[in-house]
């Protein structure tokens, strides 16, 4: 089935839509070049810095993840995200311990996991974590959804991710995490926060990539001075043979995957593409050009939410 859709999809792209990517009609000349991403930073909205890229750790095990954090280092990357569900905290310490790069040069974030719905449960979590990690403190932890996965985006949750989010500021007052926020979170959720918290929650990881870009979520999160970190700006891989997406990098002369990550940040997000490839790690970070004005409105117009065999993950499956 998703392979006839994709097949649909080609075809329909390869006809109607190449008029779409057709150079000098649309798309306008290729972008200037940036300044190196690893480089650069966003600020928080509680003085903190944060790396504009970061290493993403989904589903990479505990044994391969140390090898991916250390080959990022090596590239220049600071920033690393995992969370207490991918059961790889381990090793991504034990990469930041042996790379001798001083601590305050790198950038964690965590995640409490989705099924810790109260202060207890969310407290131990994060103590737990700094010992699994052999970390004094994290730069940056979450609350991993607003739902347990096994009911997403089904009931509010509201006193409880309140609890969880005190755990937070609790924390963060012990000075055992930087800074704090929410993943997977929707407006009225960031808005319950918000109403009940002493400390506005710093950032919010959320599922954004071309395509599927919640632009009023967005807006919503500018309006609230909090920073959007996207996860999986690739699709989880499938927009890698979306032939829009193909047709674009060509032009760029870049990689489909150096596309995707370029939109994240020039819409003014925090991107964490996730690899432990050598090649793609370095090529991840290579993405030190500028859309025109034209090919990056014409990005946020393209729609594609078809996750293939992913789908059955409630962040893309959306249950």
């Amino acid at each position: 089935m998703q392979n006839t859709r994709r097949e649909f999809l080609g075809k329909s792209a390869a006809l109607a839509g190449m008029a779409f990517f057709a150079p000098n009609l649309l798309f306008g000349a290729q972008g200037t070049k940036a300044k190196s991403i690893l480089k650069d930073y966003f600020m928080l909205n509680d003085g903190k810095e944060i790396p504009k890229l970061g290493l993403g750790t989904w589903r990479i095990d505990d044994n391969a993840v140390e090898a991916a954090v250390q080959e990022a280092f090596k590239v220049g990357y600071r920033h690393i995200d995992t969370a207490q569900a991918y059961g790889n905290e381990r090793g991504v310490g034990e990469a930041v311990r042996s790379s001798k790069i001083p601590r305050e040069e790198i950038f964690i974030t965590s995640k409490i996991r989705a099924g810790y719905k109260d202060y207890k449960s969310a407290r131990d979590s994060i103590d737990t974590s700094l010992k699994t990690m052999k970390l004094d403190s994290i730069d940056l932890m979450l609350i991993h959804s607003p739902q347990p996965w096994n009911s997403f985006r089904q009931g509010d949750y509201f006193k409880e991710n309140v609890e969880v989010y005190n755990a937070l500021e609790d924390a963060q007052k012990a000075g055992k995490v930087r800074s704090i926020g929410v993943s997977n979170f929707l407006q009225k959720d960031l808005e319950n926060i918000l109403k009940n918290c002493k400390v506005k929650p710093a950032a919010n990881q959320i599922l954004c990539h071309i395509g599927n870009t919640p632009f009023s979520l967005l807006d919503y999160c500018k309006s609230q001075n909090i920073l959007v970190e996207a996860y999986s700006p690739i699709a989880h891989g499938e927009l890698l043979k979306d032939p829009r997406v193909i047709e674009l990098a060509k032009k760029y002369n870049v990689s489909p995957a150096q596309i995707c990550i370029r939109y994240t940040l020039e819409l003014g997000l925090v991107s964490l593409p996730k690899s432990k490839t050598p090649k793609y790690i370095a090529e991840n970070a290579q993405v030190d050009f500028t859309f025109s004005s034209a090919d990056l409105e014409a990005l946020k117009k393209l729609t594609f939410k078809d996750y293939g065999a992913h789908s059955y993950f409630p962040v893309f499956g959306g249950k």
